[in-house]
């Protein structure tokens, strides 16, 4: 099980409003801290954490964030609309688009995503896999 992914950046204030844009609306809390954004799934009393939470730091090592070549973070949400609607606010956050919402070829026939990088470069996939909604051939 991943318990977290952490992406860099050199700019926090960026980075948050990005990721404020739309992983609050994917149930995601945010905490702040002297290290950077900690985005994680509330926890009810008395039950574990839903994994993974997701952390956005300048890196350990002091030198500049860099964007992983092949590397791609994916949040799921909950329908096609939403995987708009969260785009859209992502790009006016100050995201860069890397691919509109809508299906694509090489995927299933319901797996509907779209394809954003964040103030620093790094990828990051908002899809849906709702089979109650329409999918690519129908």
């Amino acid at each position: 099980m991943i318990a977290y992914v952490t992406v860099g950046a050199d700019d926090i204030a960026a980075a948050k409003r990005f990721y404020s844009a739309f992983l609050p609306a994917l149930g995601y809390g945010l905490k702040e801290g002297p290290e950077g954004l900690s985005y994680a799934l509330p926890v009810e009393p008395g039950q574990s954490p839903v994994f993974p939470d997701f952390y956005v730091k300048p890196p350990f090592d002091g030198g500049p964030a860099s964007a992983g070549n092949g590397v791609m973070v994916a949040f799921e949400a909950r329908n096609q609309a939403q995987v708009r609607a969260l785009h859209a606010a992502a790009l006016a956050a100050g995201g860069h688009d890397e691919g509109q919402p809508g299906f694509r070829a090489a995927y299933g026939p319901q797996f509907y995503v779209s394809y954003l990088r964040d103030p620093q470069g790094n990828k990051i996939a908002l899809f849906s896999s709702n089979p109650a909604e329409p999918g690519r051939d129908g």
